[in-house]
């Protein structure tokens, strides 16, 4: 989970954000002006703060802390601005979410621009103004760009490195803390990141920064003021789905009548190959029919010619934190359903319903049930329990809401594990999840889990001690260092393998994910490094940030290692045949590709990767009925793609088009609205046809039909 962007995409350079919080002596400086901002989260709980300190001699610092589930950037900033009133002078110190070093400078003399970090080292020559975006900064980087495009009357901010950022005033809101009233902006910023940024700034001649809020999520707000936070967030969701309710509108392309897509070669998710050249005939959200190519068209609305494209059923992503920005993503990468893997439960039934009324451009949502222990590390997402009632009543409330499945975290108690997953199972649902702090993997499934995710939570039932802290940042230090010292030959893994494969447990590995263990500050994370050109130029600045703490070059050599041994255990464990998923907790959409192949890289096949991505995905959502595999009577969740995936991986990012819910969607449409070099061009279009003669019509539709139903009824 993220907090929203810049300037908040300044802070999301890994992850969430990255510092050093230093407190402070609010009484150490006699001439300063001190703004404090709160931070909290959907639940209520505060997670963090942002002191602002600006002092007469024209010095503004800044300590920012943020913490959830047991994690989170702390950061020390302090700036200068010029007389243009931006930043002349910047630096930033700390820590990153995961404990990577942060440490940043930027300085401007007159024309010349000059700034360098852990990751990179620049300078340029600038005529006028022109905004340095940090890597790492506090959200108070986004009052300045505030102030500076207030004064511009409309005109874009030039930035540094590059690139230009504009603002938009969308609705204001009298606001009061029982004492004074004020008015408040709603503004929305484009030019940086993957979607417009909104933020809430005070209104006058000089307007600054008064709230960050992430609808669902979290809310940053002026201290005194936290009272206004769900009016304003009212506002912002409204602001937001207007915006999203437009892409909607633009991207998605109602399929009406019967179409039929031609030559197209379909995948087999059943038995990982490719067959012959067909015509698929789409009606009504659905396969109605697969003939051989060429077989006559009658009384079809539009054909689109597949020439002889592969199409594949739709993918799933096994492991998201839906948000309403990453449905774009994911349908661009031919993602067509996804698991939410943990979520706010209001939110995530929201999007559910804005996904069925066609409002919001996004996979379908498979929900599963979030889970968590009370403790300081927590993570504040579905229900949060003391004991074994209160985890039956959110067992209860997921039930009755279609839940599926159940997810365990970190701070789970131990005490109620097996009693709270009998409960579970008793609901109809199946149970996966982290490892609760005190407990191994092995464990776990002792109490009945049903699927394991992450790699690093399997790799710790070999590195854990029942006292080794896992809600802290051991959970990923630990195996980032010592996976290179498991021998996978050993009785304790081949005994944990077996007890795998027969009880066929999933594992949910989120290789591409944890990449980031062995990344090397300064080098793009190999998950992204075949994307990085295509991203808005911020984005593809961020794949160079490194995220873990790495000491020395020796030190990155055991973490290289250790993750190549994580790779290599998928592999083994597949091949051993223990059921695996394909799974992201990560950007939206490419990441799922790049799953997939790092699964290549474990050993398998691109063929048995694409399965793993389409009919495992139904398995183990248990919508088999229905998706998965593209056959006759299964909702036509369909992907053309350009290329060879079943030989070359990589080519499963080349997706022409995608069909999906009844609509048609271009990735090529998809990625220019949102700053995104296009992968793909010259997708199929659709053609419409003549109409036939009405008796020829009836017939060809009555087969179809008859084919379509007599399918439906056996599911």
């Amino acid at each position: 989970m993220q907090l929203p962007t810049f300037p908040v995409k300044s802070i999301l350079a890994s992850s969430i954000a990255a510092g050093l919080f230093t407190c402070f002596s609010l009484s150490a400086f006699a001439d300063t002006q001190t703004t404090k901002f709160l931070i909290f989260l959907e639940n209520g709980k505060q997670a963090g703060e942002q002191v602002v300190q600006r002092q007469d001699d024209g010095l503004t610092k800044v300590s920012f802390i943020f913490k959830d589930n047991g994690r989170g950037p702390e950061l020390k900033e302090e700036f200068r601005v010029g007389a243009d009133g931006l930043v002349s002078e910047f630096k930033v110190t700390g820590t990153s979410t995961f404990g990577a070093p942060i440490n940043e400078n930027f300085r401007r003399i007159g024309n010349q621009a000059e700034w360098h970090s852990t990751s990179e080292k620049g300078s340029k020559q600038v005529e006028g103004s022109a905004l340095y975006i940090p890597l790492n900064s506090s959200f108070e980087t986004g009052s300045i760009a505030v102030s500076a495009l207030a004064a511009r009357n409309g005109a874009p901010l030039p930035l540094l490195p590059t690139g230009s950022l504009s603002q938009t005033k969308i609705a204001e809101l009298e606001v009061s803390n029982g004492k004074s009233k004020q008015v408040v902006q709603l503004l929305a910023q484009t030019g940086i990141g993957l979607s417009p940024s909104f933020l809430w700034a005070t209104t006058g001649e000089k307007p600054r920064l008064f709230a960050v809020i992430a609808p669902g999520y979290m809310k940053a707000i002026e201290e005194g003021w936290e009272a206004n936070g769900d009016a304003m967030a009212n506002i912002q969701k409204g602001a937001e789905a207007k915006v999203l309710k437009d892409w909607a509108q633009k991207l998605q392309h109602p399929l009406k009548g019967l179409t039929v897509i031609k030559n197209a070669r379909v995948f087999d998710s059943d038995k990982a190959t490719v067959g012959a050249p067909s015509d698929v005939y789409v009606l009504r959200g659905r396969i109605a029919a697969i003939l051989p190519a060429g077989s006559p068209i009658r009384g079809a609305n539009q054909e689109l010619d597949a020439a002889g494209r592969i199409l594949v059923p739709g993918l799933f992503d096994m492991h998201g934190h839906v948000g309403r920005w990453d449905g774009g993503l994911n349908i661009a990468a031919g993602v067509t359903t996804v698991r939410d893997l943990g979520n706010e439960n209001a939110q995530v039934q929201a999007i559910i319903d804005e996904v069925a009324e066609g409002s919001l451009l996004s996979p379908q949502i498979v929900p599963t049930g979030f889970l968590e222990g009370e403790s300081p590390y927590s993570a504040n997402n579905g229900f949060v329990v003391k004991d074994l009632a209160g985890a039956k009543n959110a067992i209860d409330w997921y039930a009755q809401h279609g839940y599926p499945q159940l997810k365990i975290y970190n701070s789970f108690p131990k005490a109620i594990l097996k009693e709270t997953v009998a409960y579970a199972h008793s609901r109809g649902m199946r149970v996966s999840g982290h490892i609760p702090v005190g407990l191994r993997a092995f464990e776990a499934i002792e109490a009945g889990y049903d699927e394991i995710q992450h790699i690093n939570q399997i790799m710790l039932n070999f590195l854990a001690t029942p006292e080794t802290d896992t809600r802290t940042l051991d959970r990923f230090n630990l195996p980032a260092k010592k996976t290179v010292e498991i021998d996978f030959n050993s009785p304790k893994v081949k005994a944990f393998i077996k007890t795998l494969k027969d009880k066929k447990i999933a594992l949910d590995p989120t290789l591409a994910t944890f990449a980031f263990l062995k990344q090397k500050d300064g080098d793009v994370n190999e998950p992204f490094a075949s994307i990085a050109s295509h991203m808005p130029p911020d984005v593809s600045r961020s794949f160079s940030v490194g995220s873990m703490k790495i000491e020395d070059d020796a030190a990155l050599k055991k973490h290289e290692q250790s993750y190549a041994k994580m790779v290599e255990f998928v592999g083994k464990v597949y091949k051993e045949g223990v059921p695996i998923v394909a799974g992201t907790d990560e950007l939206a959409g490419f990441t799922l590709h790049s799953e997939l192949a790092m699964l290549v890289k474990a050993g398998l096949t691109p063929a048995q990767a694409l399965q793993i991505a389409t009919k495992n995905g139904a398995i183990y959502t248990r919508t088999e009925a229905d998706r998965g595999s593209i056959k006759v009577g299964k909702l036509a969740d369909l992907v053309l793609v350009d290329g060879d995936p079943t030989k070359n991986i990589e080519d499963i990012r080349k997706v022409s088009l995608v069909i999906t819910r009844g609509y048609l969607m271009y990735p090529e449409e998809i990625h220019r609205t949102m700053g995104i070099v296009p992968f793909t061009s010259k997708a199929p279009q659709l053609v419409p046809l003549a109409p036939v003669s009405s008796n020829k019509a009836v017939g060809i539709n009555e087969a179809l039909l008859g084919r379509y139903f007599n399918t439906a009824k056996k599911h």
